[in-house]
Order: structure tokens, then sequence, then C-alpha cells
């Protein structure tokens, strides 16, 4: 059985301790999700285990054998723009990937030019995928990019998207052998779907699995340990995210009484310390050192922990939002037609809808920055809309923290009474050294969390978030959450997170088809409820295995005969104009009415090519 050991590693960035002494063993059949706030290390851990990143001292830390495999997906893909989506994801030295990047470089050559010479390099490579038994692997590396909507096997990294390019980057690290797989936010750039069957598949992932997600349902079905850094140490927990919040509240419970106990004792020895200097040179140096020590603890309980929203609101009537008969329009295309829709003063309303559907368009349309083609749209006299956009706005890069948001006010009148803008910012989790750091020095998580400061610093009384649960941590997200349960207004969002949607949105609206429909519940509920018809992803996998043709067809009746000359022809037709409309697909940007004529024509494509498939099954098995 192979392990990995990390033992004693430390690891500063800075003045920043990140690991003060870290040890911890992964062996097979682990499937550890590691959590904790942002810029305690998630990232910088992964990468000192896949070798990316260095750590401090002169001895290493990770202890494994030679012959050790490890594979990473890193949160940033690095591809060679000018490979295909094949060459990239078989970039590996695994031999068995090798083998199968020849191949599919002989089938290609030979596509080009079926010479005699190029018939006999592709029935090599044939040869050597059999030797080494090669095809099952081929087939699955098929059925991973297609599960993942990636059907173009030939097309320049150059022209995919950034979320097409993580998810060729995820299919690279999947379809790779290895001993221990690390995953940065894997499903980032997924759909429900593509979510649901990743889970199902590292569910059968026999090795190591190391993974870090802000997706809870994500990481409650797929891991049987969590690692919590916390204290610039690691923390481990058996079981899921259940499990690991129910033995968190209880050793909280156990924190609490322990830190009362601290402080009081902090209150004897500072009375002590503070007892005069006169005296203060017999004083004993352990019992000194012990205060420094006691203090030191006291205060990291006092200033760390989980971020606590106390915002004031301007007040809101009974008015908020009315649309009537709306419709949107795009270079002369329909977003969606006759549309009607009345925003209360306590209304949660979750968006959702497949990529492209619309959900940021109508978001702006409420906020103003778009406005309607027909119909009409009233806001009331007294909303002042907070409006957390997908892309982070107005945070200069060359500006510190404190300088900044003094810009706005010196101090802040929040729920408990006037605070200063240090102290807010201490409550943001940005603690005091930290104020004088470059805006542009952030991280992800940071930048988030800063903007929304800027947010709710200016008193919104109706919320309207696109994505916000991106890159923020965990304890993050569960403080969002209880902040959007308290306010007092009405709150709008689009998310991707079934979670987070789940514990903030009473009522969908479900953009799809140039339609938008209203689902009153919760997003589980709708996903439940909607038909589990077989997936676009299962037919075209099926299209990846190619038929290989048989030769005694005597059992064929006259017309199996003539059906059987032409069914791999009829296939081989189908699977072109597939590939065509997902080139097409992919070239139509914003042309949202070419694009649902397209998926349509899919759709029905994909589900002739299935049933040419089953009747090619038939006819194969009466030849044999």
């Amino acid at each position: 059985m192979k392990e990995l050991k990390v033992e004693h590693l430390r690891k500063s960035v800075g003045d920043k301790v990140l690991f003060s002494d870290v040890s911890f063993l992964l062996k097979e059949n682990d499937r550890i999700g590691l959590i904790g706030q942002n810029g305690t290390g998630k990232t910088s851990l992964l990468s000192i285990i896949a070798d990316e990143y260095g750590f401090d001292g002169d001895i290493n830390p990770i202890q494994k054998s030679n012959d050790f495999r490890i594979t990473y997906l890193s949160q940033l893909p690095n591809f060679n723009e000018d490979a295909t989506v094949l060459d990239a994801v078989l970039n590996s030295d695994a031999p068995k990937i090798k083998i199968i990047r020849d191949y599919e470089k002989a089938l290609s050559s030979f596509a080009k030019d079926a010479s005699e010479n190029q018939q006999n390099l592709l029935t090599e490579a044939e040869e050597r995928m059999h030797a080494a038994e090669a095809w099952t692997l081929e087939a699955e590396l098929k059925s991973i990019l297609t599960q993942l909507k990636i059907t173009d096997f030939q097309q320049k990294i150059s022209q995919l998207s950034g979320g097409q390019k993580r998810r060729v980057q995820l299919a690279n690290v999947l379809i790779t052998p290895t001993d221990l797989l690390l995953l940065d936010e894997p499903t980032n750039h997924l759909d429900i779907p593509a979510i649901l069957w990743l889970q199902n598949y590292l569910a059968k992932f026999k090795g190591i699995l190391l993974f870090v997600t802000h997706d809870r349902y994500f990481l409650d079905a797929v891991s049987n340990k969590i690692f919590e850094l916390r204290n610039q140490n690691i923390y481990e927990y058996q079981g899921n995210y259940a499990s690991y919040l129910a033995q968190r509240a209880e050793q909280e419970l156990l924190d609490e009484n322990q830190a009362h106990k601290a402080k009081q004792l902090y209150k004897q020895e500072l009375a002590w310390m503070r007892a005069g200097a006169q005296a203060r040179s017999t004083k004993q140096q352990a019992r000194i050192n012990r205060f420094k020590a006691l203090e030191s603890s006291v205060k990291q309980q006092t200033t760390t922990g989980a971020l606590n929203l106390q915002f004031e609101q301007s007040r809101i009537g009974k008015k908020v939002l009315e649309i009537s008969a709306g419709t949107f329009e795009y270079n002369n295309r329909p977003i969606f037609e006759d549309f009607s829709l009345l925003v209360q003063n306590t209304d949660r309303i979750g968006i959702i809808g497949p990529n492209g559907a619309g959900k940021t368009t109508l978001l702006k349309i409420f906020t103003g920055e778009l406005a309607l083609t027909s119909g009409t749209i009233e806001l009331g006299e007294t909303v002042n809309i907070g409006y957390f956009s997908q892309e982070i706005t107005g945070l200069p890069a060359d500006k510190r923290l404190l300088p900044f948001l003094q810009e706005f006010a010196q101090e802040y009148k929040g729920g408990n009474g006037i605070v200063s803008i240090t102290n807010l910012l201490e409550q943001f989790l940005f603690p005091k050294d930290s104020h004088g750091k470059l805006i542009g020095k952030l991280s992800g998580g940071e930048r988030k969390r800063l903007y929304l400061l800027t947010l709710l610093i200016k008193r919104p009384n109706f919320l309207i978030m696109d994505e916000p649960t991106n890159d923020l941590d965990i304890d993050t997200l569960v403080v969002l959450e209880h902040f959007i349960d308290q306010f007092n207004g009405p709150v709008v969002i689009v998310s991707h997170d079934r979670y987070f949607m789940d514990k903030v949105a009473e009522k969908l609206l479900i953009i799809e088809n140039q339609h938008i429909s209203e689902y009153f519940g919760i997003y589980s509920d709708y996903l439940q409820e909607q038909p589990q018809d077989k997936s676009k992803a299962e037919v075209l996998a099926k299209a990846s295995e190619k038929p290989k043709p048989k030769v005694n067809r005597n059992r064929l009746t006259y017309f199996e005969k003539k059906e059987w000359l032409t069914i791999e022809d009829e296939i081989a037709e189908l699977e072109a104009r597939i590939e065509a409309i997902n080139k097409e697909m992919n070239e139509c940007g914003s042309d949202f009415a070419k694009l649902n004529a397209l998926q349509k024509e899919l759709d029905e494509k994909a589900l002739r090519l299935e049933e040419k498939y089953e009747r090619w099954d038939y006819l194969s098995d009466k030849t044999e």
C-alpha cells in the first residue's frame, strides 16, 4: 500500500507564517477535503506536496517512495496555446498515455493522407494499443471529455474560453494514472450535471484524493476525512463534511470553556505584571514568559474566528421592483419574452439556467444597467441597490487597504454602534498588519471580502448578487448566508452553488429557451423533480467508441445486409455533423437564437446517433 508522509512542514510568506509544524499521513483510499479560511495556505499546501512550491528548512518534509505518482489540478491552467484539446489532455509521461497519444496522432495523419505508409503506421499504433490493453483507457478518456462537454477534440487551446480550458485541464488529471490526486477547486466552471458526474467518478477512485472546494454538497459526498487548516496547523476529522460539523461543534464547546479559563488567568497575570516597576526586577522570568505566551493566545482567540457582519440598512418601502410584459433582445434576437415579476421586500430569489441563457443580463436589467426592449420596469423610490457583480470592480490595485476604505468614511455606524474603519477591517478578517497591504497583492478570496465590505458600507436595502460564492472560503460563506437571512430587504442571487442556493433562496427564476418560469421551493427540490433523461454526454460518449466491422454476414436477411453496408457511413455522417454543430456553437458567441437552433439540432442528431448505434449492435450480433 502506497502512502505519503508529511513531517514537520514549515512555510512562511514574508512575515506571515502559513505552517508552523505540520505533520500528517496520506494513505490509499483516503478522500480528504481540505478546508480553511482564505489565506491559511490551502493552495500552498497542495503546491508544496506537488513539488511546485518550496518549503522552509533544508530537510524535505515530504516522504514518499520513488515510484509514487502525484497529479495536480491547479487553479490556473497552463497549456501550449497551439496544442489541440486532445494533445493537452494526453500531455503525460504515463506509458499508456504515450501509446494513446501515438495512436491518435497516427489516426489523425491517416485521415489526412491514406497512403500505404500512413496505413502501416496506424496498424503499428493499433498493435501497441492492443498489447498495452489501452483501448479501455482511450474510451474512458473520450467519455470524460464528453461528460465535461468537450466534444471537439481537435480544437486549438487558444480558441477555448477560460472555463473550457479549466475542463480540459480537469480531463488531463483525471485520465493520468496516479497514486495521489490533488484537486484545487475542481467544480469551478462545471454545471450541476457535470458536478454530479464528477462526484460519482471520484467515489470510484482507488488512490489518494486530497482536494479543496467551497461546494459543501460536493465536499460532503466525496470526502471520508476532513483536514482543516487553522492557526498554522492541520486538524484532522474522520468522516465527511457533516461529520466534521458535528465534531467541530463539540470541540468548540470544549474550547469555549477552556478559553474562559484562559481569560480569567490572563486577567490575574495582567494585574500581576502591572504591580509596579520596583518589583519587576524580582519577578521570575519563567512567569513573564508564560504571561507573554498567554497574552498572545488570548488575543488570537479574540481576533480570529468567524466573520461577523453587523451593518445598518437604509429603510425600504413596500414597493421594490415590478416588471410587466418585459422582453429583452440582443442583436434583434430575444433573450426572454413577455416576462412579469413583482419583487417584494422580503423576497429571497435565486436565478438559474444554463450558461449563456441570460442570468447576468437579467440582473443588469434589475440594476438599470440594461434597458428592456419592450415592457415596463418600476423601482421603488426608497430602493438602494447593492450590486455584487461577478467581476470585481472599483478596487484599485495600487492603493492600500486602510487609505482606500477611509475614502468612503473615517468611521462607520453599524448594528453595534460606531466603529472605526480599522476595526471594520479587522471584523472582515483583515488583521492590523495587513492594513497597509496593496489591494493588488490580495488573494482572490480577500478581494471578494473587500469588495463585499465596500458594498455593505453603502447601506443597501436591496441586494443583487452575481456568483458571490466564487473564491470565498466556507467560513465566510456560512456567515454570508446568515447575513442574508438577517437582511431586512429583498435578495436576488445567481449562483451554481447548490448548498448556498438552498440556504438563501426560497423561490427560483429559471431561464431557458427564451423563457423565464418561476418555481416555489429550494434548488435541490427543483433538481430532483427534473426528468432523468439519458444525457447527451452519454450519447456522445458512445460515439467515441468506434465500431469494429465484422466479416461474416451470412446470418443477415437481404434487407439487413443492405442496411449493414450503409449504417457505418450513416454513423460517420452523424458524427461529422455533431462535430460541426459543436464548432458552430463555439463560434456563435452571444447569438442566443442561433445557439438555441443549433442545440435543438444537436439533440436531434444525438438521438438519431444513439438509435443507429443500437441498430448497429443488433446487426453486429447477427454477423457473429
